[in-house]
């Protein structure tokens, strides 16, 4: 018996030392961040003003990888297939990790399978609406859906989407109805909103939607956030208002990595993105994008953060009977 114990200890302080070891070796080659949309987008921009500064934080090339596909669960996918030792990293919201597992039915990943390191860029959330809906501020719409003889149509990304479980939150909390008419992504959505066909819509603000609310094709009534961001201060928060006071979101983009990531390659990395957040240029990139760089958290924070924001999107899914498809 002695001598099991004694192989067992020798076996398992050999495996601490060798993680130990790895971590203080890590990254020992180039660094695969897994985007999970095409490249050309909005989520490859975020990717790509990181690597580089990333990269020389890490002393190791930053490799970004673009695979679309399920919502983002694809890429997803991958990360977790592969080795949990911080060579792949995932670039991901609540929609690909916390989201897609409640609305898609062929997605198997749960967000309990990663880790957020940090989270690197927020977005603000906006209700724009058609540049003719006799509204001009959040509360006027709910009014006005409150008397219309016939329910007036919001647009998403998509069934299960973030857009759309913000606006079934938003019917609950004020009892309006509304028809829910959902596209394949954002920029028809736009373009319908621009042409009439769509009421309203609740989006992430864009420089293109910028430019058709200063061309006077749509307006942008509300933004969703707890305070009014840089970027719109003319805009007032929805939480201003009276119909949905105390009501905000915020959706983030972070890194992650597999749950059984070593603990002192997590420290690592996270000590390198809090220093990439401080780059001037990061900060100026991330604004030319109409994203604000995430305020600089600890893990046990980020960990409390990604509870709490999957806590609350599967209570909502509950609650509108959202089932997979």
């Amino acid at each position: 018996m002695k001598s099991f114990v004694q192989r067992s200890t020798a076996v398992l302080a050999g495996l601490l030392l060798a993680a130990a070891a790895g971590a203080q070796t890590w990254p020992a080659k180039p660094v695969n961040l897994m985007v999970p949309y095409p490249a050309g987008g909005p989520s490859d921009a975020i990717g790509r003003i990181f690597s580089t500064p990333l990269g020389k934080e890490l002393g190791q090339t930053v490799l970004v990888e673009n695979l679309g596909g399920a919502s983002g669960a694809i890429a997803a996918q991958k990360v977790l297939a592969a080795p949990a030792d911080g060579h792949y990293i995932f670039q991901g919201s609540p929609n690909e990790v916390i989201l897609s597992p409640l609305a898609n039915a062929s997605v198997r990943l749960k967000a309990e399978d990663f880790r957020l390191v940090a989270p690197i860029a927020d977005a603000v959330m906006v209700v724009l609406t058609r540049k003719d809906l006799p509204v001009g501020n959040v509360d006027e719409l709910i009014a006005l859906a409150r008397k219309s003889d016939k329910p007036l149509s919001y647009g998403s990304v998509g069934v299960g989407s973030l857009y759309h479980f913000i606006m079934e939150n938003v019917q609950q909390v004020t009892g309006i109805k509304a028809t829910h008419v959902p596209y394949k992504g954002n920029a028809p959505l736009l373009q319908d909103i621009g042409g009439g066909q769509v009421d309203f819509a609740v989006l992430v603000y864009s420089a293109a939607m910028g430019a058709m609310a200063d061309q006077g094709r749509l307006k942008v009534i509300g933004q969703l956030g707890a305070q009014r961001s840089d970027l719109l201060k003319n805009v007032p928060t929805v939480g201003e208002g009276q119909a949905l006071k105390n009501f905000h979101y915020k959706t983030w983009t972070g890194f992650m990595v597999p749950k059984n990531t070593p603990e002192p390659v997590v420290q690592k990395l996270h000590a390198a993105i809090g220093r990439t957040l401080k780059d001037p240029s990061v900060v100026s990139q991330l604004m030319l994008q109409t994203q604000e760089p995430s305020a600089p958290m600890s893990l046990a924070e980020a960990a409390k953060v990604f509870e709490a924001e999957t806590a609350r999107y599967r209570a909502l899914a509950r609650s509108i009977n959202l089932q997979p498809q």
